[in-house]
């Protein structure tokens, strides 16, 4: 963890999303502060403006595009689809692809603004688990002993 980011913890957010009855003002500050590492640093430019106001306002659904625009420049939304009281929606970095070439990341929840951050926070937890190393992995040398044998039968 880091020091100017104390409360960054991404992935206790998916219990308390899937709990949720409906979007609150409370709820989205607190996926705020757990789940995002750009909005803090950014300060108050146009872009955290606009989402202060669409939270001002109650639009959670704009708001939830908001954030997931400023703190997933690269995700997009590749699928919104409502079946049987619940919205499930997609994000992927690569909405071009065929859908069994993807790999999507998805919420589902009866609430869209819910539904759409469940899938957010699903993205950043996913982050937070993959650790990339700074200097690319480099295969070890083959081992002197190491001799390739052919299997095959010319009989």
């Amino acid at each position: 963890m880091s020091a100017t980011l104390p409360h960054y913890d991404p992935s206790s957010l998916s219990d308390r999303l899937r709990n949720a009855q409906a979007m609150t003002r409370p709820l989205m500050l607190e996926i705020i502060d757990k789940a995002c590492r750009r909005f803090p640093s950014l300060g108050q430019t146009e872009r955290t403006a606009r989402l202060m106001r669409l939270i001002d306002v109650e639009a959670w659904a704009d708001a939830a595009m908001a954030l997931m625009e400023l703190e997933l420049p690269l995700w997009h939304v590749r699928r919104m689809a409502y079946d049987e009281g619940e919205w499930h929606c997609a994000l992927s970095r690569e909405r071009e692809l065929p859908d069994w070439l993807d790999t999507a990341t998805e919420g589902c929840h009866g609430d869209l603004a819910i539904a759409l951050l469940s899938a957010f926070v699903e993205v950043q937890v996913r982050a937070v688990e993959t650790t990339r190393p700074s200097v690319p992995n480099v295969r070890p040398a083959a081992v002197s002993l190491y001799e390739p044998a052919s299997c095959e039968n010319f009989s």
